[in-house]
């Protein structure tokens, strides 16, 4: 037994270097081998680059964004002036759609007119097609008088009026209104007013049909029926029916002209077309 004995009761024994190479202890047992040394060299003068946002860099790509969004709304806008002249532009080219079986017009009433004012639209549609059927009725009427020998004179007259006042009327007075339904032209109302102002005055007279439109046995109206009512009751009924087609479409046309009228007065389309044409005498003028 060793009676030497450590005055430290807590002391583990000789240091040991973990770092150091291999060494034997007092016993011959080799000790762990120290993990190898590395070594960090540093460069002197090297310098860590960390890019940051320079304000000045931020405000030059806020002002680029700006521009650039500016520059996207003025396209947008100029887009927008050019699909509206197309607009106004394809009223020349409208699509033909109506009659639906052969169409030779464009018609839409549903869906281009203003919902307030498809009503007066729709009446002023029906006006035009009675019209067609006076004068298709009155072409009948007179061939049947010109074949009774009531001379061939009256039947050229009726052929000219139904191939004149069926176009006629829709190029002078139908057309104009609808496009100023649709667009709320005061020129487009003025055209209207004065050509349906002349079919309101040839519908009278044809409902009368004195006697200086050669005799006015052209028209089928109540005058020369009642002069065929003393020797052919037919024909004389022919023109009694006529001359009721005549007055319903002079009643109708009234009505839709008053109602035009006062649309044409009330939304301030009349003080409208009056400013214009001040305009227009004094530019003459000058």
């Amino acid at each position: 037994m060793d009676t030497r004995q450590n005055s430290n009761p807590f002391d583990d024994g000789p240091d040991v270097n973990p770092f150091a190479g291999n060494q034997q202890n007092s016993n011959g047992n080799s000790n762990l081998s120290p993990l190898p040394q590395e070594r960090v060299k540093y460069e002197r003068g090297t310098s860590v680059e960390i890019t940051l946002d320079n304000t000045n860099d931020l405000k030059a790509k806020e002002k680029e964004l700006q521009a650039k969004e500016a520059e996207l709304k003025r396209r947008e806008e100029e887009l927008k002036r050019k699909e509206d002249a197309m607009a106004q532009a394809r009223i020349g080219v409208e699509e033909k759609n109506w009659p639906p079986f052969y169409p030779v017009i464009h018609h839409d009433i549903a869906t281009e007119i203003p919902i307030h004012l498809q009503k007066i639209q729709y009446v002023a549609f029906g006006s035009w097609l009675g019209l067609m059927v006076c004068l298709v009725w009155n072409f009948i009427a007179v061939t049947i008088a010109w074949l009774q020998g009531q001379g061939t004179s009256i039947w050229l007259l009726a052929i000219i009026y139904i191939i004149s006042g069926v176009p006629g009327s829709y190029f002078l007075w139908y057309r104009p209104l609808y496009r100023a339904m649709r667009t709320d032209s005061a020129l487009k109302f003025g055209l209207f007013f004065l050509a349906y102002m002349i079919h309101i005055t040839f519908c009278f007279l044809a409902a009368l049909a004195p006697p200086f439109f050669i005799e006015g046995k052209s028209l089928a109206g109540i005058l020369p029926a009642f002069d065929y009512l003393t020797w052919n009751a037919t024909l004389a009924g022919l023109y009694l029916v006529g001359f009721a087609l005549f007055a319903l479409e002079t009643t109708i046309s009234v009505w839709v002209i008053q109602q035009v009228y006062l649309y044409f007065r009330g939304s301030g389309k009349a003080t409208q077309m009056k400013n214009e044409a001040t305009k227009k005498s004094i530019l003459a003028a000058l």
